[in-house]
């Protein structure tokens, strides 16, 4: 095997008293798929945000691609560059086009010009099925089509890595299906790729391995036809009940 991208030992992580992430460890391989689950509060979310300092850990160490994250700010923006992030909300700007939305990373961050830019954007735009909605605004896009170019705008940083927390929970039903398409075409793709989600069919399909957390611990992890046809904590098997059985 090679080295793993992304090293995580014994990570904690406080908010004043309430102890969020208690000693997690993982591992992740150059091209997994991971999917994080669990209940709300288990800290699922934390601890992606923590992969990317957009919060910070308070004990144990955290490597990406060969980079510690510590407090020095030049870590950080490097381990930026190479994850991105795609949240629940869309976090679009609201005032800029698609276009200028997907292309103002690239530009200002990678230092490409426009012209460049403009030809990734389009092209990525194109992956996600969207190419005519390039110099609409947010505000004219559907929930779907908003997260879609959430999707685009990470991807154009061409980053190694893809965290998502969540992205289809704040989209209608008949939304969700068209992102998780995206998300499935990229983790074929060879993209790695830690997804916090409930969506099971997704799991199902392209993880590599399905982590599950409660009150800040992983809990079990394996493989999904195991932790879907045989858990092996008692934890796991209820959770599991109470959702697959909506």
């Amino acid at each position: 095997m090679s080295e793993p991208i992304i090293v995580c030992q014994d990570v904690h992580k406080w908010y004043g008293h309430f102890h969020a992430l208690r000693g997690v460890s993982m591992e992740v391989q150059k091209g997994e798929v991971i999917v994080i689950f669990g209940p709300s509060g288990s800290g699922k979310s934390t601890f992606i945000r923590t992969i990317n300092r957009l919060e910070e850990h308070q004990q144990g160490t955290i490597v990406v691609d060969g980079i510690e994250l510590s407090h020095d700010v030049r870590n950080i923006a490097a381990i930026r560059r190479e994850v991105g992030m795609v949240f629940q909300q869309f976090n679009l700007f609201p005032h800029l086009t698609v276009m200028q939305n997907i292309t103002l990373g690239p530009i200002q961050v990678r230092k490409w010009d426009k012209k460049k830019a403009e030809q990734i954007a389009m092209e990525l735009l194109t992956r996600v099925g969207i190419p005519e909605q390039a110099q609409k605004y947010p505000g004219q896009l559907s929930g779907g089509q908003q997260q879609r170019v959430a999707i685009a705008r990470a991807l154009a940083m061409q980053p190694k890595i893809m965290l998502f927390d969540e992205p289809t929970s704040a989209l209608d039903p008949e939304m969700i299906k068209e992102v998780l398409d995206v998300m499935t075409e990229l983790a074929k793709s060879g993209m790695t790729i830690l997804a916090v989600t409930h969506e099971m069919g997704f799991a199902r399909a392209v993880a590599d391995r399905m982590v599950f957390f409660d009150a800040g611990n992983i809990i079990e992890s394996g493989p999904p036809q195991q932790i879907f046809s045989n858990p092996q904590e008692e934890r796991t098997k209820l959770f599991l009940s109470q959702i697959l059985s909506h």
